[in-house]
């Protein structure tokens, strides 16, 4: 399942691709066939993320109605919101005409967003139309949503969520949401409210910090990479409840998960080592794809984490084997000797 940081990154190429764009909104698989009827022939008037959910706005395609204006909630030109939840098997794929715009917002061509981040398509399709024109190549897959434009297209498969919400039934998700680290207030009043929400939230529970961080409901876009690493630069236990996270120590974890949550945002690729600490595995590790693999004097894979995926290795501070544990499902990692 990718982690929020991705998530932001879809946001940002959706708004890159067709923000302000008239798009025809279908679904050549049929499941959702009365959902794209509702977006089809509106304008795409934000694209945005909290945590792993990614909300798009929707305007009709109105000229006698400025962008922001006359979309009270219950309004005749309500905005409407798609509701996507990649989950463990969702991904977008994306094909443009090569275009500027097109190749600046997503990289090449075609590139497809998911569970591995970004990674190149190979099919050969170059979307090339009769005589030499740009055509949008035909869906390929069971393709539950497509969004076209002038320039380009972006097809989704495989999600978990897939629905079109009003303005209150968007603000109803997102009030069951944790703050989300890599937005500007946090999702809440304040960046500060933000990170006192989470120590709040984190410390009436007596269930572990480590299971905590990963519900949406404490902290939103945390993944397992991002649970392992930021409990290890902390150097707290994962398996201590979370009452007994003293707060300065969960506010420190809301501060870093700022900085590296961020980061991965802008990177394309999750690092939370430090550069005096990234000496490459030599193949120990379990690779994990970023979306920087094979860029020039990006950090390798297998030097970009301190415990995730190193379960046996030594640990890159104090040299003690990482360990590993099933909790509530997901596979825990952290050092014994660091993290006390």
């Amino acid at each position: 399942m990718p982690e929020g940081h991705t998530v932001h990154r879809l946001a940002r190429a959706l708004d890159g691709l067709f923000g302000g764009e008239v798009l025809a909104v279908s679904s050549p698989q049929g499941r959702f066939a009365g959902g794209a009827a509702l977006l089809d022939g509106h304008r795409l008037v934000a694209a945005e993320a909290w945590g792993k959910q990614l909300f798009c706005a929707f305007a009709p395609d109105l000229p006698d109605v400025p962008a922001r204006v006359g979309r009270e909630p219950g309004g005749p030109h309500e905005l409407r919101w798609l509701r996507v939840h990649l989950g463990l098997y969702g991904a977008w794929s994306f094909a443009g005409d090569g275009s500027a715009d097109v190749v600046h917002a997503i990289g090449a061509p075609r590139r497809r967003i998911g569970e591995r981040e970004t990674t190149p398509d190979d099919s050969g399709d170059d979307g090339a139309g009769p005589g030499g024109g740009w055509a949008p190549p035909e869906p390929r897959g069971a393709v539950r949503l497509r969004l076209l434009g002038a320039h380009a297209v972006a097809d989704l498969t495989g999600p978990t969520a897939c629905e079109v919400l009003t303005g209150a039934e968007k603000a109803a998700v997102e009030a069951r949401l944790g703050p989300d680290p890599i937005r500007a207030d946090g999702g809440r009043a304040t960046p500060e409210a933000a990170r006192d929400a989470f120590v709040a939230r984190v410390r009436r529970s007596r269930v572990t910090v480590g299971q905590q961080l990963m519900d949406q409901a404490v902290v939103a876009g945390v993944g397992n990479i991002y649970r392992a690493e930021a409990l290890f630069r902390a150097g707290v236990d994962p398996l201590r409840p979370g009452r007994d996270v003293p707060e300065a120590a969960l506010a420190g974890i809301w501060d870093d998960l700022v900085v590296l949550m961020r980061d991965g945002a802008d990177r394309g690729a999750i690092v939370t080592t430090r550069p005096e600490h990234r000496e490459p595995d030599g193949g120990g590790a379990r690779p994990t794809r970023q979306n920087t693999d094979g860029e020039p004097g990006a950090v390798p894979r297998d030097a970009s984490f301190y415990v995730y995926h190193r379960d046996g290795l030594p640990c890159r501070v104090c040299g003690a084997p990482v360990l590993t544990k099933e909790l509530a499902g997901r596979n825990l990692f952290w050092c014994g000797v660091c993290q006390v």
